[in-house]
């Protein structure tokens, strides 16, 4: 069986620039889509910035499932016949206009594929964001997909439940910092623990996370790395998939 080609992408957003941010995912997409990717993650909040305080301070910056600024990004994706995981602060219904922290899976035809709300919010975010209730799931080319959201990596029961509904590739959104231990401690320790190829696409630069260093890419159902993006270029790392 032909495998899947995965792109974990990375770079540096522009703090509370929505329309900069975009321009530079839709380019990356495509440029991915040049070469064989078929679903491209990007990284935590992408979008905005990882920039939870400035969110709370500046409602505007908050999207919705069919925002008119998200047309770049479903042009790409039907360009470079690729669907994507876009994560940005998305209002969510009877939240009294409270965002979640949420990946949009845009699709190669440039059609909502699904939405996943982070589960678990961490420090400040629970002041900013409300949290989601359900797991992601979608399936492209006959692959199941998993998503889940930095913090929710550390609760290796989205994981194990995934394992458990069939999917086999795990999409994590991120935002980590150099003392991280996340790339050591959770995201091979999940890989290994549940058979699962686990993609992971985090931020570079500055955040009110502190400064992410990258090191996007992939860990093989053994829990060993597959793709690294390095820790400071923007761009990503393909990671091919069965």
């Amino acid at each position: 069986m032909a495998g899947v080609i995965i792109a974990a992408a990375q770079f540096a957003p522009v703090a509370g620039d929505v329309e900069a941010n975009v321009r530079t995912v839709s380019g990356l997409i495509r440029r991915a889509g040049a070469e064989g990717a078929r679903v491209v993650v990007f990284p935590e909040l992408a979008l905005t910035g990882y920039e939870p305080s400035l969110v709370r301070a500046t409602p505007a910056l908050c999207l919705t499932e069919t925002d008119a600024r998200l047309d770049p990004v479903r042009q790409a994706c039907r360009t470079a016949g690729a669907a994507a995981v876009v994560n940005a602060p998305v209002l969510t219904a009877g939240a009294q206009g409270r965002p979640s922290v949420t990946s949009l899976v845009v699709g190669p035809d440039g059609e909502l594929l699904t939405r996943y709300d982070k589960r678990h919010l961490y420090g400040v975010e629970a002041e900013v964001f409300v949290p989601g209730a359900t797991d992601g799931r979608f399936t492209l080319d006959g692959v199941r997909f998993a998503l889940a959201t930095c913090y929710d990596n550390r609760f290796p029961d989205i994981a194990e439940r995934a394992a458990a509904d069939g999917c086999t590739v795990y999409l994590a959104s991120s935002a980590l910092d150099a003392d991280n231990d996340s790339f050591e401690e959770v995201y091979p320790v999940r890989a290994r623990d549940f058979g699962l190829h686990v993609v992971l696409a985090n931020l570079v630069g500055p955040s009110e996370a502190g400064p992410c260093v990258g090191r996007s890419g992939a860990w093989g159902p053994d829990g060993e790395r597959i793709a690294d993006a390095g820790p400071d270029r923007e761009g990503f790392a393909l990671a091919e998939v069965r």
